[in-house]
């Protein structure tokens, strides 16, 4: 009884589903042929709507001379016309047959099934200051509901975007001669198409460069359906450049081959979409005055992982790995837009040999590293993190594990030079100004031995305190610096060490490009780990080498020039100024007054500096009494401008202040040898009540007159003479 019941209802379940569908076929049916039948009326709708819409937004007229349906789902075009209103001509199709999908079109979406083409143009035209292609960059009224909508995220807008793309590449295509043209009034620039064939996703396709200047080849496979793809775009020729970069830009660039990958579109949730591939070029060459004065090659990079583009960040996985030749790293980049903008940087090797990573390097890009040959290995890691509205909260961390890294050959730079005499040329704006030579056949040269301690220990402090501790690099001085340059937005404060100037100074150009300071980086890294050369004698080659003054070169003709002595005989006032002066050299003469004195406003520069020496015990506390040589310092009366008609009191430089001279520094106890002289991290002993003390005694000291500044006396000396 109970199995005929079930058997009945098993029957009536099916019959009712059999209904079910025959009811929906029928309906399907119905609605198709009405469709069918209303086809040609919805066509002209559509194509009505597209014309005032263009004419409405764009200023644009769409002109067609012929349409109509081929087969149930095609539609042919003829003489197709675009053409902006009072501008050139922007695109011509002679005949355009494309057909939809018609399942993805039940549900809202269109996907090109076939698509032929036959002779095609499109003209980008360029008059002085008016193009047929300028409505591209006009701002649109905003979709107040799209934006409004806090569902709205990248992730998403990434993923209809991917969609949209993927949707306009058909399964079948057949191209036959389509050209792409743009000029202006200096340039013009022709890729010419002559055929383009998609056939079940395999894709095969030849762009021709003017006159056959250059062809490419772009091939491989499409699948629209899962949003992948696998294509190779390589050229016939070897070395052929774009000619329109090289003409707009002075960009010369040309690659034998470039590949891209798409392995994977995953939206794995409503706030992420994960992107999974591999690009990779074979032979890119690049040239370019910014980038460096030769041919830059880079001989072949694979690049592979994840692009994670959530709701509003972007992110290279950690997963994701670059490989140049031999050398692998792992870089992760993310930038999140909101509700802060913050952006987080991190490279990361393995231990690999280090000749690896030397002979990944782009030849040309780093000249002076061009040749070198090393042993051992290294390992590194960088970890970087910035609120870019708190740029004081910077997290900067670079780390290199080189332990038993040895330079075995230098490359163009050989920095085992610097341990004999060379010639070395001094640049002024970029132009060689003279040779000068470094080391005893010069009369100007000067042993660090016979330079005045007070000098060298003035322009330690001043230039780079840490010098005989560091290994080339201050990471707080670099912190500082990115964040104070972000702060400002430009380029305000530097980070280089005397490592860094000295390496600048004797094996680089002078061209402030962000390649060449890696370059600098680079070089003083290994010129600093190989140990070739001792810090003193980078410190004695630094001090007989920097600008002091307009073709002023060196301690030798800088104490002759200012002062007329020799480097030996100059005081701790002396010294104190000529440090102060190597960020700005050409502006030396300016802190002078008509009497040859420095200006006032120089004084809490000497009294900061001179503190800081006298807590650390480099200099005694009776240099206190003059306040550390200032009153001392007398330019020669040749180089003094002429008196003023009226003489102001007011001083117009400003030293400024140093934001990084206390808090980077660590502390250490008196010592006289220079190669451990260190400034303290804070200056404990001058507290608050000391700082009062000093204060009041500077208010209470009576100001000089100006027939004294002009003797260049103090107070307590016309008191004597008084008295005598």
């Amino acid at each position: 009884m109970s199995n005929r019941f079930i058997t009945s209802f098993k029957s009536r379940k099916w019959r009712w589903l059999y209904i079910a569908l025959a009811a929906i076929l029928v309906l399907a049916i119905a609605v198709g042929t009405y469709a069918y039948q209303k086809r040609d009326a919805m066509l002209m709708g559509a194509i009505n709507k597209a014309k005032a819409k263009l004419l409405e937004k764009y200023d644009m007229e769409l002109k067609i001379q012929y349409y109509a349906f081929q087969g149930i789902n095609a539609v042919q075009f003829k003489n197709i016309q675009l053409l902006p209103k009072n501008r050139d001509q922007l695109a011509q199709i002679n005949d355009l047959t494309v057909s939809v999908k018609l399942w993805p079109l039940l549900f809202g979406d269109v996907k090109l099934g076939q698509v032929l083409l036959d002779n095609g143009k499109v003209s980008l035209v360029k008059k002085d200051s008016i193009s047929n292609y300028d409505f591209l960059f006009k701002k649109q009224k905003k979709d107040t509901i799209e934006n409004d909508n806090p569902k709205q995220n990248l992730a998403a807008l990434a993923d209809r975007l991917l969609k949209n793309v993927f949707f306009k590449i058909p399964n079948d295509l057949d191209l036959k001669n389509l050209e792409f043209s743009y000029r202006d009034d200096s340039t013009s620039q022709r890729i010419a198409i002559p055929s383009a064939v998609i056939d079940g996703g395999d894709m095969e396709t030849k762009f021709l460069l003017n006159d056959h200047e250059a062809a490419w080849n772009l091939t491989g496979t499409i699948d629209s359906d899962n949003q992948e793809c696998d294509l190779r775009l390589f050229s016939d020729k070897k070395e052929v450049n774009l000619p329109l970069l090289q003409r707009k830009f002075g960009l010369a660039v040309s690659f034998d081959e470039i590949s891209f990958r798409l392995d994977k579109a995953h939206r794995r949730n409503k706030e992420l979409l994960e992107l999974h591939g591999q690009w990779g070029f074979k032979n890119l060459k690049v040239n370019h005055w910014r980038i460096s004065s030769k041919d830059v090659i880079f001989p072949e990079a694979i690049m592979q992982g994840a692009l994670n583009i959530g709701a509003s960040s972007i992110e290279v996985s950690k997963e994701s790995t670059v490989q140049v030749k031999d050398f692998v790293f792992s870089p992760y980049i993310k930038y999140v837009h909101k509700p802060e903008k913050e952006l987080f940087l991190a490279i990361h090797t393995d231990r690999i040999e280090a000749q690896h990573f030397f002979d990944a390097m782009p030849v040309g890009l780093f000249p002076g590293l061009d040749g070198i040959q090393v042993e051992g290995h290294i390992q590194y890691d960088l970890n970087f993190a910035l609120e870019i509205k708190k740029p004081e909260k910077l997290l900067f961390s670079s780390k290199m594990d080189d332990r038993d890294l040895k330079v075995v050959k230098w490359g163009e730079a050989d920095i085992a030079m610097l341990n004999t005499p060379f010639t070395y040329t001094a640049y002024e704006d970029g132009k060689p100004m003279r040779e000068i030579v470094v080391g005893p056949q010069n009369p100007n040269f000067t042993p660090i031995d016979q330079i005045s301690r007070y000098m060298q220990i003035s322009l330690i402090n001043t230039e780079d305190p840490f010098f005989f501790k560091h290994k080339g690099f201050e990471e707080k001085a670099f912190k500082l610096s990115i964040a104070t340059n972000i702060k400002e937005k430009g380029f305000k404060r530097g980070a280089s060490t005397i490592s860094m100037q000295l390496v600048k100074n004797v094996f680089l150009n002078r061209n402030k490009t962000v390649v060449r300071k890696l370059e600098e980086i680079l070089l003083v890294w290994l010129m600093e780990r190989s140990q070739q050369v001792s810090k003193k004698r980078m410190y004695e080659v630094y001090l007989n080498v920097i600008e002091w003054g307009n073709n002023v070169y060196g301690i030798t003709e800088a104490a002759r020039y200012y002062f007329g002595k020799t480097p030996a005989q100059l005081g701790l006032g002396e010294s104190i100024f000529l440090s102060s002066i190597v960020p700005r050299p050409k502006k030396g003469l300016n802190f002078f007054d008509w009497t040859g004195h420095l200006k006032g406003n120089m004084l809490r520069y000497f009294n900061t500096y001179g503190h800081i020496m006298t807590k650390t015990g480099q200099i005694s506390v009776d240099s206190t009494t003059s306040n550390y040589g200032f009153y001392e310092v007398v330019l020669q009366p040749h180089l003094r401008a002429a008196r003023p008609a009226v003489v102001d009191s007011v001083d117009v430089l400003d030293m400024g202040d140093d934001p990084l001279l206390f808090d980077r520094l660590e502390s250490s106890s008196p010592t006289d040898n220079l190669e451990h002289v260190s400034v303290p991290k804070k200056l404990k002993q001058m507290d608050l009540t000391e700082k009062k003390e000093e204060e009041a005694s500077e208010q209470e000291k009576p100001k000089r007159s100006l027939f004294d500044k002009i003797l260049g006396r103090k107070k307590e000396e016309k008191e004597n003479d008084t008295h005598k």
